[in-house]
């Protein structure tokens, strides 16, 4: 877990601020989750035998002595508050969610005890149309963002009585092969045996080579649905490999698998994963409603926007107002309170304490500021103020306190084009 310091707020609100207004701009609402749930939620959701709860979650008991978590994730949240408030079932809901995450994993780059998601959550669509939908808003947040070499790899599941025909074809093909698999998939094949294809062991990747492909067990409807998917993307014009062993391990996902990859963070490639998981409901006590969505973690799309070059800069102040004396300091703070209440979009700072001309300009520099207003005995006494830009050689120059306003907005501006 890490502070996330002053100098690095501003690329995450950049990201925040941007991700808002994509998800915004397709119609979806927030919603906002606890971080603590009880850990039976995770258990039904995730899979008591997975790393993320056997290993991962943080879990305590309360003074009543039942077992809370940590949210490790922020899918079964969202599903557990749709069930509770009854916003579920035979409706639709396009809703989307921001925050901490905990997972006590091994900490790496762009990977952390304490993560930040961002998800997207649909309900009560079973079409492939709102598959696409999720994707088109990924696809957006990463123009918006500038990302580039990103590319989409989509599968189909197909129905949950396709995945038991196809897991039994593919373990008895994988039991024929059973000692050239790593230790991690022999251990798989017998409890989820299509994480196997997730596998980067290169021995394990030569078997599955030849092993039974998934699309080529689709029923109709699972095929129908997939080839709508594909040609509403090729409508929309985005770019898409299929990739057959992009799966999930769990049984409530079906349909739709997709994840956005980059070559420019190493393993951690996945920046994006989404898919249909129309089963999680039902398994969570509700009743049966088509859901889909995807979850993206916000220090792993930082460290690509880094890497990328693409990190804006820290924003530092519009104005820093500098004083000499207690009366011009009084007045001075009286002057950049009007400043805020007639623009409240400037960032202005007022020096405090001590400190000479000199000292406050160098400080007023250091900071970036591109305007400095000066208020001394002389222009205290005159009812003035000097102006001064800091980002190009323009000379000082006197103006009325009343006319503060007026002159730092067209000195702002000259800046911001100059810049």
């Amino acid at each position: 877990m890490h502070d996330i310091l002053p100098e690095h707020a501003t690329a995450w609100r950049h990201l925040e601020e941007v991700a808002r207004r994509v998800v915004t701009a397709y119609g979806y609402r927030q919603i906002r989750l606890p971080i603590v749930e009880k850990s039976e939620l995770f258990a039904r959701s995730i899979g008591e035998v997975t790393d993320i709860v056997e290993k991962e979650m943080y879990t305590f008991a309360d003074r009543n002595g039942d077992l809370l978590s940590l949210r490790p994730e922020g899918t079964a949240g969202c599903v557990r508050a749709g069930i509770e408030h009854g916003f579920l079932h035979n409706q639709l809901h396009r809703l989307w969610y921001v925050g901490p995450m905990f997972r006590h994993e091994r900490p790496q780059k762009g990977r952390y005890r304490q993560f930040h998601q961002l998800g997207v959550e649909a309900y009560g669509m079973a079409g492939p149309d709102i598959d696409v939908e999720v994707i088109l808003l990924s696809a957006r947040l990463w123009r918006e963002l500038g990302l580039r070499d990103i590319r989409l790899e989509i599968n189909s599941l197909g129905s949950p009585e396709t995945r038991i025909h196809y897991r039994e074809a593919l373990t008895a093909y994988l039991r024929q092969h059973k000692d050239a698999l790593d230790e991690d998939s022999r251990r798989r094949l017998e409890s989820n045996p299509l994480r196997v294809l997730d596998s980067k062991d290169a021995g394990t990747r030569a078997v599955l080579g030849d092993a039974p492909k998934l699309l080529d067990a689709l029923d109709e409807a699972s095929r129908q649905h997939f080839d709508l998917l594909c040609g509403l993307l090729d409508d929309n014009g985005v770019a898409y490999e299929i990739n057959p062993r992009l799966v999930r391990g769990l049984d409530y996902y079906s349909h739709t698998v997709f994840e956005w990859i980059t070559d420019d963070l190493g393993a951690q490639g996945t920046i994006c994963a989404g898919g249909r998981y129309d089963g999680l409901i039902p398994q969570l006590g509700g009743r049966p409603t088509p859901a889909c969505g995807f979850a993206m973690g916000l220090e792993r799309l930082l460290a690509l926007l880094e890497a990328q070059q693409l990190l804006p800069a820290e924003e530092a102040p519009d104005v820093y107002c500098l004083s000499l004396g207690d009366g011009a300091r009084a007045t001075a703070t009286k002057l950049m309170e009007a400043v805020r209440e007639a623009v409240p979009t400037l960032r202005v700072l007022t020096h405090c304490g001590d400190g000479n001309l000199k000292a406050q300009l160098k400080r007023a520099d250091k900071l970036g500021a591109r305007v400095a207003v000066i208020l001394g005995e002389d222009e205290l006494r005159d009812g003035t103020v000097a102006l001064k830009s800091l980002r190009d050689d323009e000379p000082q120059r006197l103006v009325a306190q009343t006319e503060l306003v007026t002159n730092l907005l067209a000195l702002c501006a000259k800046e911001s084009l100059d810049s």
